[in-house]
């Protein structure tokens, strides 16, 4: 899996580009401020129709232009494929071809040109609150499971249903008749996301494991907990089990949910902690102990993706050997002797393999 050529029509601050990629390594080099970033970004969207950094749509046309352009010629599923998206600055809905032909969602290009990012964002998942780790979680499994991902979108509905029963009720009552309805089908689904999430987060937690001990030269342990709500007592038991345990939860926060007027428990809820030589991460990890973390679940979660798809998915690292001593440096740069990988670099004397790519003011150099 690879992606061949690159052609951005006002794309942030690309005006017109077009750029072939080396299959193996792609370092992307030059000041701060040129481009770098923005042209991962445009990478990861070709093959997800999502952006890492923009809220809106929007914010990736550049200012004055009418639309922005991406196409990429990818070399996947045995065969050569061409994606091109099409970003308006407005309401006006984007445009998606594969292979010529008009798709009507993102869903139609899944697995085409699937990749992992890291970038400094990602070491604020594992310092700030659970529900950065939670998005974590749910964009990876979504990815990995299609299942996965239409129950959680099921989860949310009801659960945006039930919230909004809660606040009715202060208004009138007679609308938590219907309350025992959805709380019963909230259980049924959420008993299915905590039954996916426990075995995913048993084989990422086993696999940045690995990682992780080599990175650090076998003088750190790294431990991911997957932390659910209390009552449910194995996360790797039968659905209906877990089902049953969550009723009995809900039960017993039924008076509080009452008086809050809030949905105050669920897998909506759930959290992950990670642990270095048994010590919380999120507490006291340092700054370097947290990106060599966050670089190992990344590279976990690539290598889950290679079995998914029988294929190694790109690997987009932003300023990754920042803070990183030179044996850090040099284990992450062994790892990426395989597939084809994107480094933004502001010191290309580091990467000694691979293509260099010249970013300068949204021009390639040279």
């Amino acid at each position: 899996m690879r992606l061949d050529k690159l052609s951005l029509r006002d794309f942030r601050n690309y005006v017109n580009l077009e750029v072939e990629f080396d299959p193996g390594v792609n370092l992307i080099v030059g000041d701060n401020a040129q481009g770098k970033t923005n042209l991962l970004e445009s990478i990861s969207y070709l093959g997800t129709g999502k952006s890492f950094r923009a809220q809106r749509t929007s914010e990736m046309v550049r200012f004055g232009a009418e639309f922005a352009e991406l196409r990429g010629e990818v070399f996947s599923q045995e065969r050569e494929q061409s994606i091109r998206w099409v970003l308006f600055p407005n309401a006006r809905p984007r445009i998606l071809e594969r292979n010529g032909a008009k798709k009507r969602s993102a869903s139609d290009v899944a697995g085409v040109l699937p990749s992992v990012l890291f970038c400094p964002e990602d070491l604020m998942v594992l310092k700030t609150g659970s529900s950065q780790r939670r998005r974590f979680a749910d964009h990876v499994l979504s990815g990995l499971r299609p299942n996965y991902e239409a129950a959680l979108t099921e989860y949310q509905k009801i659960l945006d249903h039930k919230a909004r029963i809660l606040r009715d009720k202060e208004e009138d009552m007679s609308v938590l008749a219907i309350l025992p309805e959805f709380n019963a089908r909230l259980c049924q689904v959420g008993a299915l996301l905590i039954s996916y999430r426990a075995r995913f987060f048993a084989s990422l937690g086993q696999a940045a494991q690995t990682y992780h001990r080599e990175f650090s030269g076998g003088l750190e342990e790294f431990r991911l907990t997957y932390k659910t709500v209390s009552t449910v007592t194995d996360p790797f038991a039968p659905v209906e089990e877990i089902r049953s345990q969550l009723e009995d939860h809900l039960e017993r926060h039924y008076r509080a949910e009452l008086a809050s007027c809030q949905c105050l428990t669920g897998p909506h809820k759930d959290d992950f902690d990670v642990d270095l030589n048994g010590i919380s991460l999120k507490s006291f990890g340092s700054q370097g102990q947290t990106r060599t973390a966050a670089i190992s679940l990344k590279l976990a979660q690539r290598e889950l993706m290679a079995k998914q798809w029988q294929s190694e998915p790109l690997l987009l690292l932003d300023d990754v050997l920042s803070e990183l001593d030179p044996k850090r440096q040099d284990f992450l740069l062994n790892q990426i002797s395989h597939g084809q990988v994107f480094i933004t670099c502001c010191e290309p004397e580091k990467v000694t393999t691979g293509k260099n790519i010249r970013i300068e003011n949204g021009n390639i150099i040279g």
